[in-house]
Parts: structure tokens; sequence; C-alpha cells
């Protein structure tokens, strides 16, 4: 049986050895640290052969299609399903209102024209009606779109859900 001194003995030694184990880590990671970048990155090149061909795989970063193009392309079918968010404030009957105004015929029609809906100042200041941009821009990011107004919807990130959800407000005309 181990008395209290000695079991105290070899927990004190195991923790010196793990004490001198992490500061021989700290010290070889001070010593040997590339300064290429923080944890995980590799160290930069340390020379470049020059083989006279271009390195940029085809310059930048190819942009996808412009929004016209994904809005001409849209799924009006994923632009009802992509509703599905939308659905819990709005309703797509003409003159059904509900937390948010009715979606029915909204595309070109006047920011303010949903006869029964208190719109917010700020919303009507930004636009005059919901043209495809103007959707678009708000669809994306309400508060960046029109500070200070009422909808509290973070927006659709992606521009193809924009593109099949303005779509399928299309097809409901």
């Amino acid at each position: 049986m181990l008395d209290t001194m000695t079991l105290t003995k070899a927990v004190g030694a195991f923790c010196g050895a793990l004490l001198i184990f992490l500061l021989g880590n700290w010290a070889a990671e001070a010593l040997y640290h590339s300064k290429a970048g923080g944890h995980g990155d590799h160290a930069a090149q340390a020379y470049v052969i020059d083989t006279g061909e271009d390195d940029s795989h085809g310059g930048a970063a190819e942009e996808g299609p412009d929004f016209a193009t994904l809005l001409a392309e849209a799924d009006v079918a994923k632009g009802a399903k992509v509703f599905g968010k939308c659905k819990a404030c709005h309703k797509l009957d003409d003159g059904a209102n509900g937390t948010g105004p009715h979606l029915f015929q909204i595309v070109d029609r006047a920011v303010s024209a949903a006869d029964g809906f208190s719109y917010s100042g700020k919303l009507v200041a930004v636009a005059d009606t919901w043209s495809i941009d103007n959707l678009n821009a708000f669809i994306e990011s309400p508060k960046g779109f029109a500070p200070g107004t009422k909808m509290s919807f973070s927006g659709l990130k992606k521009e193809k859900d924009r593109a099949n959800l303005i779509a399928y407000l299309q097809s409901l005309q």
C-alpha cells in the first residue's frame, strides 16, 4: 500500500516532467517558428524558380454571372421553396397583409402600395418602386438597403436564391 508521501512524490514528478516538456515545446516553437504566419501556416517559399510561365492560373478569380443572367436562368419552383422563409410574415394573396405587406404583384409596384399596411418612413425614403434591382438589394440585406426598416429578416446571401425568389414573385403577376 502506498503512503501519502510516496503518492505525492509520484504526482509531483509527473507534473514536473510535464512542465519541462511544455517549456521545452515553448522554447522550440520560439526558436524554430517561421515568420510566414500563424499556427498551421506553411513557411514562405525560400526561393522561386522562374519557368517563364504565368502562375496566375487564368488571372483574377472568375466571377459568377451577373444578376440579370441569374434571373433569366432562375427556377420558379426553387423560388417557391425559398419563399418558405418569407411566408411567416408575408402573404401572396392580394390585400392579405400579415406581419409584412402582401407580395402579390410586388415586382415594379410602388414601395408603399399595399393598402392597410403601415410602411416605415425609412423604407419609403430609399426607393420609389420595387424594381428587380431594389428587390435584389433589399432581399440581400433589408437593414443594409434601408437602415431603420421594421423588417427584422437578416436577408438571403446567395444570389441564386434571390434570383429564384424574384422569379417566383414575378410569376405571380
